[in-house]
């Protein structure tokens, strides 16, 4: 299993900045990858990509030495052991309100004494290059566990969730929060914002890293700033469609701005 250099940045208190990916394309993973990206958030839960799919978009990270994350769509064990499997460095799950639900996480994401994560010796064992008992202690050592708390429910359980130890990332998501709290779409209200540093303020507590999802560069340096470390950028599909019609209207001698 490779070294989780993400998680070794965060360790160290840097800042990494991501994006989320949901085109199904190892070749739009690799343009992330060399564009300078720290990690990349293959996007399980809105994205189209199968188990098979999936393998191919982390080999694409892997050749680039981007910190490939499967954000999955739900909290299940098989569902984090597919994910796992097929060589992802981390899992980020969706809507986590409680403790229960963390510690099963765990339990699905870590092998004993960790965890009780089904045994195999898949992609991401090296199918069977490295000894197996190497392989699953370097697995619960490297695999980085990122939860979300967006909804009101997770912030008023986040406190008691970030308790549990293998928990690495709290992953503030404002798009859905803004909808809990009524006000959807509204990711720069005063209430999401207040959210948002709470979130941060629990995480440094608790000795975790703080991450969340920006809509552009200036916005994402802001949360640096802040002290988020886990930072992603937009998605690709987004960034494409931006750098298009940005140049599209330069072409047609309009304003980027329009």
């Amino acid at each position: 299993m490779l070294e989780n250099l993400l998680k070794k940045r965060l360790r160290e208190g840097k800042t990494a900045f991501g994006a989320f990916s949901v085109i199904p394309s190892p070749e739009a993973v690799e343009i992330l990858g060399i564009a300078g990206f720290d990690f990349v958030v293959l996007d399980a839960e809105h994205g189209p990509a199968s188990p098979e799919t999936l393998q191919q978009l982390v080999r694409a990270a892997e050749s680039r030495r981007l910190t490939p994350i499967v954000r999955v769509a739900d909290s299940r064990p098989a569902t984090l052991l597919r994910a796992l499997d097929v060589g992802s460095q981390g899992i980020q799950v969706p809507q986590v309100t409680s403790l229960d639900e963390a510690r099963s996480i765990v339990s699905g994401s870590k092998y004993h004494p960790l965890g009780k994560r089904g045994l195999a010796i898949p992609r991401s064992g090296a199918y069977g290059a490295i000894a197996p008992e190497e392989y699953f202690h370097r697995a619960n050592e490297e695999t980085l566990i990122v939860v979300q708390c967006e909804s009101l429910e997770g912030l008023q359980a986040l406190d008691e969730v970030l308790t549990e130890p293998q928990i690495d990332v709290v992953f503030f998501g404002p798009f859905d929060m803004s909808q809990s709290l009524g006000i959807p779409g509204q990711v720069h209200h005063e209430k999401v914002e207040e959210a948002a540093r709470e979130v941060l303020r629990l995480a440094r507590k608790h000795g975790k890293a703080a991450g969340t999802f920006l809509l552009d560069g200036d916005e994402a340096r802001r949360k640096a700033e802040e002290g988020f470390q886990y930072i992603t950028i937009s998605l690709e599909a987004t960034l494409l469609f931006q750098a298009c019609r940005r140049e599209l209207i330069r072409a047609r001698g309009g304003s980027p701005k329009e």
